[in-house]
């Protein structure tokens, strides 16, 4: 009888250190997978905002039906917006290793390169729609900004959604050590995250309703 006890013992240990590992393995198997499919986000994305910053210099040079160019620029800032969207899905997933991270940071990048983008395509163009660019804390954030943060992804998401076209929303995590976003963010003197800026020129750091942020959109 302690014989069988034990060699039950022993089986059910077996059985648990393959379903522990398999399961560890199963976990890295996924976050490869998440991992291989932002790099192949990141590169389509790289490609795209290149393209557009070929078409917005070159603009310079040969004259471009301006309609043209924010039509692209918008169908580039939905992509832009969707994959962030993604990107959130992965990153509330079960994480195990850093490398989502890193990428993140690249698309911070360009989402900064795209909102520079689209700015010069507003000026040149005297284009009449909205940028929103809401800047936030991406490391270590407290429970308080975790709070403000997800109200602030809902209440924008719900604007995009109802303005469409005529709001480019760009979401760009405020402390990932990118120079280019550094300078951005002291020229308009952001400080504090997460913050709101519309059209570069109205700072909001406390938000209660979409009223609120409407107002500068009509």
């Amino acid at each position: 009888m302690i014989q069988n006890q034990k060699t039950i013992f022993l089986y059910a240990l077996i059985a648990t250190l393959v379903v522990f590992n398999l399961g560890i393995f199963l976990g890295y198997m996924l976050e490869a997978s998440r991992i291989n499919k932002i790099n192949q986000m990141y590169l389509e994305t790289d490609m795209n905002i290149l393209d557009q910053r070929i078409l917005n210099d070159a603009q310079d040079i040969i004259e471009f039906d301006c309609e043209y160019l924010v039509e692209e620029n918008i169908k580039f800032g939905d992509k832009i917006f969707e994959d962030a969207l993604q990107i959130k899905k992965y990153e509330d997933a079960n994480r195990i290793n850093e490398d989502i991270t890193s990428q993140h940071r690249k698309y911070d990048l360009l989402r900064t390169l795209f909102w520079t983008n689209s700015m010069n395509i507003k000026q040149k163009c005297n284009s009449d729609f909205h940028t929103i660019v809401y800047i936030y804390k991406y490391n270590n954030p407290s429970v308080q900004q975790v709070s403000e943060q997800k109200f602030f992804s809902n209440l924008l998401t719900e604007i995009k959604e109802k303005y469409g076209n005529n709001v480019l929303l760009i979401p760009i995590a405020g402390d990932n050590n990118l120079v280019s976003l550094d300078l951005l963010m002291k020229k308009y003197n952001i400080i504090e995250l997460p913050t709101i800026l519309i059209d570069e020129n109205t700072k909001m750091t406390e938000v209660k309703s979409m009223e609120e942020i409407e107002k500068y959109l009509e």
